[in-house]
């Protein structure tokens, strides 16, 4: 494949920032070809094809970071260190798709001249926006405990996909977290337009105000959460490809599924982490109108 010899797992752990063009400029890609190709399904299509620019990536990342944990004599906390280079150009990945579906919906709201809708292009990701906050934007939400067990609840769900998703298809959870990034990317951009048309002034400050509004509210929680099933979806993988290579009962299994428990543990304390982000950080970061 052309794209798998862009980008090596090696090359993006020392180079992440690359990842973060490359999540801008593929999600771009298939906004476009989905919109094009599949003009009466293109929210889903245009998940799809991103998905597909990342599997070869997502999946050789697992092959070997699975190797780090064979061939290294680190211990555990030696080992999450390798592993964490792998996660923070997933983190970078996820910000440059989100931004991509932000920066588009503002783009095709903003410009109906260039002929496409910017709410049916991304229908089935704002229906999920609708069914979750009520509305598209909800700037009043309530911050109770049970809000709290929901959110969590829900981010736990999330978590265990790309567990079994990783795990079942190897490179499985990238599209749930490409899934997320367009959910989020709109919902960003969503809010940012609704910055702007209630900023007087200026278009240009209207522009900036809105976008660092909608991306300090979102990210805030984003980002962790995020991260949380990057580092389920690295486990998932890592046991994947270790019941392929390994034979049940080796210390090279064992070995491994130890880090991938670890691995575990940690995102669901990081997936705590958000929720509480979420619940009662995020709220302080709302642009009032």
């Amino acid at each position: 494949m052309v794209f798998e010899s862009l980008l090596s797992p090696k090359s993006a752990e020392r180079y992440p920032w690359v990842t973060l063009l490359l999540g801008f400029i593929c999600s771009s890609i298939a906004i476009f070809l989905g919109n094009y190709i599949f003009p009466n399904h293109a929210s889903l299509a245009i998940v799809a094809l991103t998905t597909l620019f990342f599997v070869p990536l997502f999946y050789l990342t697992m092959i070997y970071e699975e190797q780090k944990d064979v061939s290294t004599e680190k211990g555990e906390r030696g080992l999450l260190k390798e592993h964490s280079k792998a996660i923070s150009f997933f983190i970078f990945l996820f910000i440059g798709m989100m931004f991509a579906f932000m920066l588009w919906y503002m783009i095709f709201s903003s410009f109906p001249g260039m002929g496409v809708n910017s709410e049916s292009i991304f229908q089935v990701q704002s229906d999920t926006i609708r069914s979750i906050n009520g509305k598209a934007i909800d700037n009043k939400v309530s911050i109770t405990l049970d809000y709290a067990v929901n959110i969590f609840e829900n981010n736990i769900k999330v978590m265990i996909f790309c567990i079994l998703f990783s795990f079942v298809f190897g490179a499985g959870a990238i599209f749930i977290i490409t899934w997320n990034a367009s959910v989020i990317g709109l919902a960003a951009g969503k809010y940012a337009m609704t910055i702007i048309g209630a900023t007087t002034g200026s278009i240009a400050v209207a522009v900036m105000q809105g976008t660092g509004c909608a991306l300090t509210r979102y990210l805030t929680h984003g980002i962790p959460e995020i991260l949380a099933y990057f580092i389920a979806g690295l486990a998932g993988g890592i046991i994947s490809v270790a019941l392929v290579k390994h034979n049940f009962g080796t210390k090279e299994f064992e070995k491994i599924m130890i880090d991938a428990t670890t691995l575990i543990l940690i995102s669901i304390g990081v997936v705590f982490i958000a929720t509480i982000i979420e619940v009662f950080v995020t709220p302080l970061f709302i642009c009032r109108l």
